[in-house]
């Protein structure tokens, strides 16, 4: 009977032992096997983050890596390329994104394209220049001997008709007599007469000096030189006693009381000169006196060798303070719009090649700062500023500071730029092992990335170095010289320091090559001194050699 009942309860134990094994199993299972399975995604998500975030430079966006740390070129912190990359769906792949701590790092200031009245202080420099249309010269009519010479040295001023000396002509005495014959058949020959005393008109002999001959009734041996104007002798080509042929030159006499002001104007400055626009102008010899004229006449050619053409005012000189070969300094404010306005922007927004005007167009509404490359058609230049023909609207946002280091992330990026306007890479001359991530994207170890940086940026330089000059046209002429170079990016000099910054492609123009375009056009280098025919044909500001 105990056997029985102890088997019975062996059994039910047994039963309730399995059934609770059984639910301990199945609850086991729910709870922790979920557990785990969550805790082995929640691990290969982790994975496959740490696996995806790339870090890169918000300065130089070719360094790629995947742990953080600092750029091997500039030492800025790496950011996750997420961080720098914008979430917008219209995102133009030609944009170059930054941080706001890039944009601070690299002082790039931005500024918006207004309109207004172009306006631009044209410096020139001339010279006083006699008027040609009151120029003399006196040349013997008739061939003879000076006997006496009434003005003996050249600066002395005449009054017209006034005796400069006097002449014997045995051809002028033989003339006479035939006048004196002729004169007694007047009334039976008079055409016999009145060539005859025409041919003493043509000796240029006045009708007073033709009569009182008529009326002594015998030749004259000697005649006088009269001045055919009122001015400055100026030439004085014969002594007492020379003997002259018909043709030979005596005397030149100028008028010095209307002058002529002569400025040089470069090709550059053409644009903001018209006829009738006034020019202010100084002189040393007068200290502290402004002189004032319109420009009545614009020279319609170009000095081939100086590069400049002629810019004439007419000029009242009654009191001959104003003298021939004077050194002048004038101001012309030109307005070249008129009424209208124009599209402006400064000179520091722009890139140049030579050919290609460039600027970098901020993208508006995104998270981080963004541009864009653009070509654009400049105008005249306006003071600190260009007049934009083509390639931007009245209110868009460009950078004006720092465009430079914008230019240089694009073609390390492979996007467009200055230098490579349809974008790519740039060629290295190395290939690196890469792995692809799960993206396509290339990994790159720093050291890798830093010595293709180097590789690729050793073409871009940036070289400063001393050309002699003077003036604002010294300015334009070395600077013009310098960009006509292909692979030359940017030209400034400064006419104070006499230093010029230079950024150039090494691999498509050289150093030397930069320094001889600018010894071409008439300025000394470091390294190459300009030829001495060419400085010599400088206009007289541009004569640095002599201010030294």
């Amino acid at each position: 009977m105990k056997t029985k009942i102890l088997k019975s309860i062996n059994k039910r134990e047994i039963i309730i032992i399995v059934i609770t094994l059984i639910i301990g199993i199945f609850l086991g299972g729910l709870f922790f096997g979920n557990s785990e399975e969550d805790r082995k995604t929640h691990s290969h998500e982790e994975i496959t983050d740490a696996q995806e975030t790339i870090y890169t430079c918000s300065m130089h966006p070719q360094i790629k890596q995947n742990e953080p740390g600092l750029c091997p070129i500039c030492a800025m912190d790496l950011v996750p390329m997420t961080s720098v990359q914008s979430d917008e769906d219209d995102v133009d792949p030609n944009e170059i994104q930054m941080t706001e701590s890039a944009i601070k790092l690299a002082d790039i200031q931005t500024g918006i394209v207004k309109r207004g009245v172009p306006e631009k202080s044209v410096h020139l420099f001339g010279k006083i220049k006699a008027d040609e249309r009151n120029i003399a010269k006196l040349t013997a009519r008739f061939g003879g001997r000076i006997e006496k010479l009434d003005i003996n040295f050249t600066g002395q001023n005449v009054r017209k008709g006034q005796k400069l000396g006097t002449i014997y002509s045995p051809e002028l005495i033989t003339a006479q007599k035939e006048l004196l014959e002729a004169l007694k058949y007047k009334e039976t020959n008079p055409s016999f007469y009145k060539a005859s005393r025409s041919k003493l008109k043509l000796w240029n002999l006045t009708n007073e000096q033709i009569d009182a001959i008529e009326n002594n009734g015998e030749p004259k041996l000697h005649f006088d030189i009269l001045s055919p104007i009122t001015g400055t002798v100026t030439n004085r080509y014969v002594a007492i006693g020379d003997y002259i042929k018909e043709g030979s030159a005596l005397f030149e006499v100028i008028d010095l009381t209307n002058i002529w002001v002569i400025f040089d104007a470069y090709e550059s400055d053409l644009p903001w000169i018209n006829v009738n626009d006034n020019i202010d102008f100084t002189l040393q010899s007068v200290p502290g006196k402004l002189y004032s004229g319109k420009v009545a006449y614009i020279d319609p050619f170009i000095n081939a060798s100086t590069r400049v053409t002629q810019v004439r005012v007419n000029f009242g000189n009654p009191e001959l303070l104003l003298k021939p070969e004077m050194f002048v300094n004038g101001i012309l404010e030109s307005k070249i719009a008129k009424n209208s306005t124009e599209l402006l922007i400064p000179k520091s927004s722009i890139l140049w090649t030579g050919k290609r005007a460039v600027v970098y167009v901020k993208i508006a509404d995104r998270k981080n700062p963004s541009f864009l490359y653009r070509e654009i058609i400049l105008g005249p230049e306006a003071g600190d500023f260009y007049v934009v023909s083509e390639g931007l609207t009245e209110g868009e946002e460009i950078a004006i500071n720092g465009v430079f280091k914008i230019d240089a992330s694009a073609q390390l990026a492979g996007k467009p730029s200055m230098m490579n306007p349809e974008g790519g890479k740039i060629s290295t001359g190395h290939n690196h092992a890469h792995l692809p991530d799960e993206q396509g994207d290339m990994e790159m170890s720093s050291s890798d990335d830093h010595s293709s940086h180097e590789q690729g940026a050793a073409d871009l330089k940036h070289e400063m170095f001393i050309v002699g000059g003077s003036c604002e046209m010294c300015k334009d002429r070395i600077e013009n010289a310098v960009l006509s170079l292909k692979g030359v990016n940017s030209a400034e000099w400064d006419s104070e320091t006499k230093m010029i910054h230079v950024s150039y492609d090494s691999g498509k123009v050289k150093l030397i090559d930069i320094h001889k375009e600018i010894a071409k056009v008439g300025h000394d280098t470091e390294k190459v001194k300009a030829p001495d025919e060419v400085y010599n044909n400088l206009p007289g500001c541009c004569l640095y050699r002599d201010s030294k």
